[in-house]
């Protein structure tokens, strides 16, 4: 693989939508020299000044300054973004797996915070919080439609290991308490690595850390060891993360001189990053998993194996972050990522949706409502920016990866029941009361037929009715537990057994039943094959 001069990198960031590639200079900005007009970075720095020494009214010039960045920021892409000390250090202390707290990432399009994601296995998942909820108060201080800046809120709700604090959230308008133990966020990627049957292995990845390759190297080692000859690769809701790890992931499965991905701006030449042949995966049938929640990173990944015609991508467009970011920190903890060049994929595509005249914040909702959710002629295709792949297959760049085999989202199995317990997180609270009542041999099991055995035994369904009603209020209609149920017990199944010794793997290995993305890639892994 191409070396670059200098190290890449992609931020995770706790507050700001998605995952920013970002390319490091090594050097901590001090002093820059700009080549422009030079007056009009004169005109803001005394317009600071006069305010400063003649407002009529006591102000706060740091938070002033801040201001102007942020809304000079705002006038480029969106993300090219200003970060106080507080943000920019969690944002540092994720990727470096040394920070407590609740585990959420989350933005504030307006007045209010909403939940991006939950992390996989943090303290916030295991309560209950989901995506799309909005924050109306951390312990007894309300924190939405007050324009309290989001170092504020961060520091409000992380906190040492084995403390406590109470969030209550806004879901369809219910407002919902959860009390949530901070905890040591979970840094592991591979949130799962096990056989779904004699030759087909899977592996969930969610997000590209420091350690993504030595983690996803240890597990395909170990499926190798068991038969594998086929994997399903899941990056779905997979935000992106560091840039080398994309790299060297990818350069797994290609041949050498393949291209991976190439870089290019405005004053970054083109930089070519192509596959040096040694690879230990390059002759295993594989599908990669996406969907809307996949970006960055996760899309180098699925762009250079559909480009280059080497395995099928299935699920549903991807997110459509293709900018490179350029971090530049100041003395006083801040910093600055100033996107600074596009990523390519081999075809030449550039996946970066619009955002000029568009509302990018709202975009994954457009498609929902748009219908491009469940069915894929609903989809947005820009058919000018018309590819190749190696093979001859047309791609589309313009928006996201789309993938070969569309998968639509499921609709069809949500019973007013089912939907009342998702509202108000049951199955989440269900599973920790499970948990407090059967931890002594649910910890102990490290047998997936033996959990599911046991699990049998426990009148899960029963548990649960009678819990529903009880805590929160749930009825169950004539005829109506026969249609959930099909779709309910694997859930429950998964949340409970993720409490035992298999952990996520419990829970992964729990829903491949019902969903429809891994049956659809099974059904289709060797649509393309390598040659």
């Amino acid at each position: 693989m191409k070396k670059t001069d200098n190290t890449v990198y992609v931020a995770l960031l706790g507050v700001v939508l998605g995952v920013l590639l970002t390319l490091v200079s090594g050097k901590v900005f001090e002093k820059k020299k700009f080549d422009g007009d030079y007056n009009r970075w004169r005109k803001l720095n005394l317009i600071l000044q006069e305010v400063q020494k003649n407002y009529v009214d006591t102000i706060d010039m740091e938070g002033m300054t801040d201001a102007a960045v942020v809304a000079a920021l705002a006038e480029l892409d969106p993300h090219s973004v200003y970060m106080p000390p507080v943000e920019l250090e969690e944002s540092e202390a994720e990727l470096s797996g040394n920070f407590e707290g609740i585990g959420i990432t989350f933005n504030v399009p307006n007045d209010t915070a909403v939940v991006l994601n939950p992390l996989t296995g943090g303290p916030s998942e295991k309560a209950g919080l989901m995506q799309g909820d909005r924050i109306v108060k951390v312990d007894d201080k309300v924190v939405a439609g007050v324009k309290m800046p989001q170092d504020s809120m961060i520091r409000l709700m992380k906190g040492p290991k084995g403390s406590k604090v109470k969030i209550t959230v806004n879901r369809d308008g219910t407002l919902i308490p959860f009390e949530i133990t901070r905890d040591k966020i979970p840094v592991n990627c591979v949130d799962a690595a096990f056989m779904i049957n004699s030759n087909t292995g899977y592996i969930k990845l969610s997000k590209f850390t420091r350690t993504t390759y030595k983690e996803f190297s240890e597990a395909t080692q170990k499926l190798l060891s068991q038969g594998m000859t086929r994997l399903l690769f899941d990056l779905r809701d997979n935000t992106g993360g560091y840039f080398d790890q994309a790299l060297l992931l990818s350069n797994e499965f290609l041949r050498r001189g393949e291209v991976i991905v190439y870089m290019e701006g405005l004053n970054r030449p083109r930089r070519d990053y192509d596959a040096d042949g040694n690879g230990t995966l390059k002759y295993v049938d594989l599908s990669v998993l996406i969907n809307e929640g996949s970006a960055s990173s996760s899309e180098i990944f699925a762009g250079a194996i559909q480009d280059n015609d080497r395995g099928v991508i299935v699920g549903r467009r991807s997110f459509g972050k293709g900018l490179v970011q350029e971090p530049i920190n100041f003395t006083d903890g801040s910093g600055v990522r100033i996107t600074v060049a596009r990523f390519h994929t081999p075809s030449g595509r550039c996946i970066q949706k619009p955002y000029e005249d568009t509302d990018y914040d709202y975009d994954i909702y457009e498609r929902y409502m748009n219908g491009e959710m469940t069915s894929a002629d609903s989809m947005k295709v820009d058919t000018t920016a018309l590819y190749h792949t190696v093979g001859g297959r047309p791609v589309y760049g313009g928006g996201g990866i789309i993938p070969d085999v569309f998968v639509a989202m499921d609709t069809t199995r949500a019973t007013d029941f089912y939907i009342q317990a998702n509202r108000k997180a049951t199955q989440m609270r269900f599973a920790q009361t499970m948990f407090d009542k059967y931890r002594g041999t649910l910890a102990q099991i490290d047998d997936f037929d033996r959990l599911d055995s046991y699990l049998d035994q426990l009148d899960l369904a029963g548990q649960f009715i009678s819990y529903a009603e009880r805590v929160d209020g749930i009825k169950l209609k004539k005829g109506e537990w026969e249609e959930t149920a099909p779709y309910m017990m694997p859930q429950l199944k998964a949340l409970v057994g993720r409490f035992s010794k298999l952990g996520d793997e419990a829970f992964y290995r729990f829903y491949i039943p019902i969903d429809d993305t891994i049956q659809a890639a099974l059904e289709n892994s060797s649509i393309v094959k390598f040659q």
